[in-house]
């Protein structure tokens, strides 16, 4: 009996997360919709600055959940984030966690509304979201797929190609690829401020035999799996990345070198008190529950009422069909 009720808390820690974030959906778009008509006369700064906001209150109520609710220590070395700016975030890719913690660094610079993501391909058809969430602080991660130790074929293809290409093997990163990140910059160089490069580590994926396992899923990590996130941050300057493809290329592996070399010191060094840190010192940075909570209580509170009489509910059914309809159509026009 007390067995069937650990697991059942336990299930709990991701369901009722996951019920919330995808449950507070439509009342996300009913309001972003209702804003993008009223908005359609004003000038497009004015439609911006609310779409940024209304962006803010949704993944804010996502950290609440990721963040405060998990009790996740996060630990920052490197070129810490102080002011706002227009950058591209280049990241190792090892879980689906990663966009939230492209979401932990924004909200600490009070960039959270203006975060957008590179996604795969597939993910743009992802009911309500796809279209939206592809759309200035856009997030690339290179390596194209998660770093997964136990998919050895894929990290095998990727070293025999950096191999053929000339390029030093890397072992906790896979090879990373240009086009995105080449694309981004020479589109936004104009207006961007800087690249931030980061590197993750998961605390606690390592097995008693020294091994890296693979790092925490999102129903993992809301199971409060993973007691430690370390980011280290190293902030380029743009005039200090080459734009020409070719050499951009060469500095992009270079980049993932310097992000292998910190990965084999945090999983594999022999020393214990290097091992699970980065170099130089760490800084705690704890999250105010003052960011998310009103996040939270406010999305989900209006999904409450809206379910609550007949209309809503019909309203709310409607938004979830039509919504997901009209954002593949979108998305096939685009594409």
């Amino acid at each position: 009996m007390l067995l069937s009720l650990v697991l059942h808390m336990y299930s709990m820690c991701c369901v009722l997360p996951a019920a919330v974030l995808l449950g507070t959906a439509p009342t996300y778009v009913l309001a972003w919709g209702a804003w993008r008509l009223l908005s359609a006369f004003l000038p497009s700064r004015f439609y911006q600055a609310v779409d940024d906001r209304l962006y803010c209150i949704y993944q804010s109520m996502v950290l609440f959940f990721f963040e405060n609710c998990t009790g996740v220590q996060i630990l920052l070395y490197g070129d810490l984030p102080k002011n706002k700016e227009n950058i591209i975030y280049l990241a190792n890719h090892q879980s689906t966690v990663d966009w939230i913690v492209a979401d932990m660094l924004a909200i600490r610079q009070n960039a959270l509304g203006h975060v957008r993501y590179v996604l795969k391909d597939g993910l743009k058809w992802l009911p309500l979201y796809g279209c939206y969430f592809s759309q200035m602080y856009l997030v690339i991660f290179p390596e194209g797929t998660r770093y997964n130790p136990e998919l050895t074929k894929v990290i095998s293809a990727s070293q025999t190609f950096a191999a053929q290409e000339g390029l030093p093997v890397l072992k906790h990163v896979l090879t990373p690829r240009i086009k995105a990140t080449h694309v981004a910059f020479d589109s936004m160089k104009n207006y961007l401020d800087a690249i931030y490069d980061v590197t993750v580590a998961f605390e606690g994926t390592v097995d008693d035999k020294g091994q890296r396992k693979e790092a925490p899923s999102m129903a993992e990590f809301l199971c409060k799996e993973c007691p430690k996130i370390h980011i280290h941050i190293d902030r380029i300057d743009k005039k200090d990345v080459p734009e020409e493809q070719v050499y951009m290329k060469r500095w992009l592996h270079e980049r993932f070198e310097i992000k292998d070399k910190l990965l084999i010191e945090f999983y594999d060094s022999l020393d214990p008190e290097r091992r699970n840190k980065f170099p130089g010192e760490s800084v705690n940075s704890k999250l105010s529950l003052k960011k998310t909570l009103p996040s939270f209580l406010i999305l989900s509170g209006l999904t409450a009422g809206m379910l609550m009489t007949e209309a809503g509910r019909k309203l709310y059914v409607k938004t979830w069909i039509y919504g997901t309809l009209i954002g593949c159509l979108w998305v096939s026009i685009k594409a």
